[in-house]
């Protein structure tokens, strides 16, 4: 995983300079809450990792200590029987106590802990390769956006000179005032296209700074690059579908995730089934006693340090414990558990078929906006030449306005679907390199 960008730099500072795709992907995954919220389960995950292990090869070992004094009637610890007076006991104790058998549940509780733990790598991975998806849907909408912003002040420059130029033949007594008039309303069209584009851009915009947490207040430049440098649409892909299916079925983070949790269905099922045998434990202590009676004159108490050692004690116990009766609650809890890896393995089957389903959706849907691509870029070429021809025409009067601004229209709508089909490829090739392993990070 890349953090170089955003963890130790400002929006503020990063605001100086256009970004990159890669570097909004970068930004968005280390601001993102997200990433944050899962970070702390996975920590979590580790936490329960580290108990689970403990608790399987390590005992439970606690101490006490306890003083208390008695008024009135009380046994006397030196004879054992009754008397009045004031006493004063103190106490000490150390104990531990291991699980040696108890049905493989440790055990079990450590490979599901172990589970666990990988699955919140993958876990990771699967929100940052979301969150990259998602900028990177963003960004082409900002770069598709800001282009079209830019077409149309061209647009709207040229619109202005044919006006001039329009408004000149007229004093010449060349066009007539109709000719102005909707040379002018052309103009005003375009303006208010501008306008659209403009607030389409903005709103694309304000999406991409949501989604990188990015400070609503500061300003965001993108990198245009990707729309200036020349690009010619070429299918990368070497592998089959079914190929790419396979790797996806076996690497993809849903796969391992579903895998992870049928995996753990397993070893839950394991531990209800060792449960209906008898449990096992060690357990031992030492503990000790120290008394006296303040304010009887004729008693002497032995010293501490005495009554410390010669009142001390061991005991060491081994203990059997048999599953009798418990309503049927472990045969309840087998059945929720068999119900339970059933459940696991039905949606890690759901799964691999999905992930199946979403590689070759990928898949086609990249040669098929490649195939798009060229199809559009034959179209805006022609558009264009169209354009320029009528153009000249309008200026010679040999074609109405009205017929112009249907060619100019048509003309626009094949630079925009030209400019949508080298965004939705450029999506759609990502996709595939994903499923293929290659993480957006690393593209």
């Amino acid at each position: 995983m890349i953090w170089t960008i955003g963890m130790g730099l400002s929006a503020a500072v990063m605001a100086q300079e256009p970004l990159s795709l890669h570097a909004c992907m970068e930004y968005a995954v280390a601001h993102s809450t997200k990433k944050i919220i899962q970070d702390a389960s996975y920590a979590d995950a580790l936490i329960e990792r580290r108990d689970a292990i403990l608790k399987a090869f390590t005992p439970t070992v606690s101490a006490g200590t306890y003083a208390y004094s008695n008024f009135g009637r009380a046994v006397d610890p030196e004879t054992n029987t009754y008397i009045s007076s004031t006493s004063f006991n103190n106490g000490y104790s150390v104990s531990g106590s291991i699980t040696l058998f108890d049905g493989f549940s440790a055990l079990n509780n450590i490979r599901i802990s172990n589970i666990a733990v990988k699955m919140g790598i993958s876990e990771e991975q699967k929100v940052e390769d979301e969150i990259c998806l998602a900028v990177m849907e963003a960004y082409y909408n900002v770069l598709f956006h800001s282009q079209m912003v830019a077409v149309m002040k061209s647009r709207i420059e040229e619109a202005r000179e044919n006006v001039t130029l329009v408004r000149r033949k007229l004093e010449l007594g060349q066009k007539g005032r109709a000719d102005v008039v909707q040379m002018e309303a052309d103009l005003a069209d375009r303006e208010y296209q501008l306008i659209n584009s403009m607030n389409q851009r903005e709103d694309a915009l304000l999406s991409l700074k949501a989604l990188m947490l990015w400070p609503m207040e500061d300003t965001l430049a993108v990198d245009m690059s990707a729309v200036k440098e020349p690009f010619t649409g070429t299918d990368n892909c070497r592998e089959s579908v079914a190929e790419i299916a396979g790797f996806a079925r076996e690497n993809h983070p849903s796969a391992r995730i579903a895998k992870g949790k049928m995996e753990q269905a397993r070893y839950e099922l394991k531990t209800a089934r060792w449960q209906f045998l008898p449990s096992l434990s060690l357990s031992g202590g030492w503990s000790t006693s120290y008394y006296t009676y303040p304010g009887r004159t004729d008693y002497t108490a032995v010293p501490f340090a005495s009554q410390f050692r010669n009142n001390g004690g061991e005991y060491v116990q081994l203990s059997l414990s048999f599953p009798l009766y418990d309503r049927l609650s472990r045969f309840s809890s087998l059945s929720k558990k068999k119900n339970g890896l059933r459940r696991m393995q039905a949606e890690y089957e759901q799964t691999l078929h999905d992930i199946e389903s979403e590689v070759t959706r990928a898949a086609q849907d990249s040669q098929g906006a490649l195939a798009a691509f060229f199809q559009a870029e034959k179209r805006s070429m022609v558009q264009e030449e169209a354009y320029r021809l009528n153009e000249k025409k309008l200026m010679q009067g040999l074609i109405s306005p009205i017929e112009f601004r249907t060619v100019l229209n048509d003309y626009l709508n094949a630079q925009a679907e030209l400019l949508n089909a080298r965004f939705q490829y450029l999506l759609k090739s990502s996709i595939v390199k994903y499923y293929q392993g290659i993480s957006y990070l690393n593209q």
